[in-house]
């Protein structure tokens, strides 16, 4: 229990599957042509490093500041650094590109959360009104920044975009003849991308778009070149009647359970477990004291570990006492039982410690090795007592007889599926290629604990069905004085 409380726990692995996925941020007042050069000149940096297949990006629909990226890396043996590795490289890189931020994440066989970022864990912030949010939101970002376990912190929080506001002067449109309505018909022949008409061919159809050319459209002035046809033919200037003002808006605004919510997403260092993480980051947020009005909480797969690590001791305690009630049925005894689970704790041992020899978190994948070392260690225990039980009960030996023919005789059968499960375990341990990093827990969990179970259990089961069955005799031994 101590060990199990001092190895740093984790969800899953980092996978190196040989694709890269990321995002691309701009500044919220960036342009739709702005932010196709920039993704452009992100996809060939990653294009042109030679441990990169092939790359590519593509901007979002519904935000033009932000885009995805993918990058197929190539096969293991033609590369010279793994995918954790090649994001580190990757950071440096992109450090030096203006106006824009860069998010890299390996791609994962198993991920569990379905809220998308450009990185892998997610914090969402939640307030009671928009103006809290946009207070403590950036700086909670800056004290992210600033928790050494954390890299690539970023925030979905879109509130500085550029918006132009136009004001009319209706009293002078209308006496030069221009209506509301011809005002808004002209702005969206301009802007708004207006369907005019429909091209036939014998086999397709084309759609007509008319806008003005992007050159006229990328800054304010361009409201000054706009003019304005009325009924009669006349072109006035749309300055003439209108003044404009730039003023900033939210891009969007995000909501979880109707609050007003904005994430932070972000990657972990290498070599720092999640449990280490969101411990720096629970005491980051206490040095900031945020209101009683503003909470987070970590969300996706963040949120799923956190669910994970709660129920983990209780997992194994009812696989425990499961077991227990089995084996008591079994051996129509309340005492026996314990001898054969007396075996788990030395392989519980040895499975931790063989996790902090090779620097390896407690995984989910470690926790599935423990379930199985439970059943591995269990079966030998068994092979012992059940012998010893039946040659005591039918063969009339004594305790100390029965437990010393058991392990006499079932020595080599124990070291037999032993060492089968324990050499099984060795591909899973040290194999390589792609996903290897999920199997790696398993397979040093259970050559683990089979290996220090074994040093002990061969030993120390004996001793233990000994003094338990003499436990049992002087129970039985007060009963019958007491009913007597």
């Amino acid at each position: 229990v101590h060990l199990y409380t001092l190895i740093p726990k984790g969800f899953f692995p980092l996978q190196d599957t040989g694709r890269l996925l990321g995002g691309i941020m701009g500044e919220q007042s960036i342009s739709t042509a702005a932010m196709r050069e920039k993704l452009a000149a992100v996809v060939e940096i990653l294009k042109q490093d030679p441990n990169v297949e092939t790359a590519a990006g593509v901007t979002e629909g519904d935000s033009a500041n932000s885009g995805r990226l993918f990058a197929m890396l190539k096969p293991l043996g033609e590369r010279k650094l793994r995918a954790d590795e090649l994001m580190n490289s990757f950071r440096g890189q992109f450090a030096n590109l203006a106006g824009v931020s860069v998010y890299l994440r390996p791609a994962q066989e198993l991920r569990i959360g379905a809220r998308p970022s450009p990185a892998s864990y997610e914090f969402a912030l939640q307030a009671e009104n928009l103006d809290e949010l946009k207070t403590w939101m950036p700086r909670i970002v800056a004290a992210f920044r600033e928790v050494p376990e954390l890299t690539d912190v970023s925030a979905d929080q879109q509130d500085k975009g550029m918006q132009i506001s136009l004001e009319i002067d209706r009293a002078t449109a209308s006496r030069l003849g221009v209506s509301q309505a011809l005002i808004d018909s002209t702005l969206n022949d301009a802007f708004g991308q207006r369907q005019v008409s429909v091209i036939y061919q014998p086999l397709n159809q084309y759609h007509v778009v008319m806008e003005a050319a992007p050159e006229y459209t990328q800054n304010a002035e361009a409201l000054k070149d706009i003019y304005v046809t009325t009924a009669n033919g006349a072109k006035v200037p749309l300055a003439t009647f209108s003044s404009y003002q730039q003023s900033t808006r939210a891009l969007s605004v995000n909501h979880q359970d109707q609050f007003p919510t904005a994430t932070v997403s972000f990657n972990l260092k290498t070599g720092v477990s999640l449990s280490t993480a969101k411990q720096a980051i629970y005491e980051a947020l206490d040095k900031l004291t945020l209101p009683t009005s503003v909470h987070g909480s970590f969300q996706g797969s963040a949120k799923e570990f956190e669910k994970t690590v709660k129920n983990q001791p209780l997992l194994i305690l009812a696989a425990i006492v499961a077991i227990y009630i089995v084996l008591g049925v079994l051996y129509e005894s309340y005492i026996h039982p314990l001898t054969i689970l007396s075996t788990l704790p030395s392989a519980g041992v040895g499975a931790i410690l063989a996790l902090m020899a090779f620097d390896i978190e407690f995984s989910i994948i470690a926790l599935i090795g423990v379930i199985l070392l439970i059943g591995i260690v269990k079966k030998n225990a068994i092979m012992m007592i059940d012998f010893a039980i039946n040659a005591e009960r039918t063969g009339g030996l004594s305790a100390e007889e029965a437990i010393r023919k058991a392990c006499h005789l079932r020595f080599r059968p124990i070291l037999m599926t032993t060492f089968g499960a324990l050499l099984a375990a060795v591909p899973l341990a040290f194999g390589t290629g792609y996903g290897s990093e999920l199997l790696r827990p398993l397979g040093i969990t259970i050559i683990g604990g089979l290996l220090f179970s074994q040093l002990l259990t061969l030993y120390t089961t004996p001793v233990v069905y000994l003094y338990l069955d003499r436990l049992q005799a002087w129970s039985v031994r007060r009963l019958v004085a007491r009913t007597s």
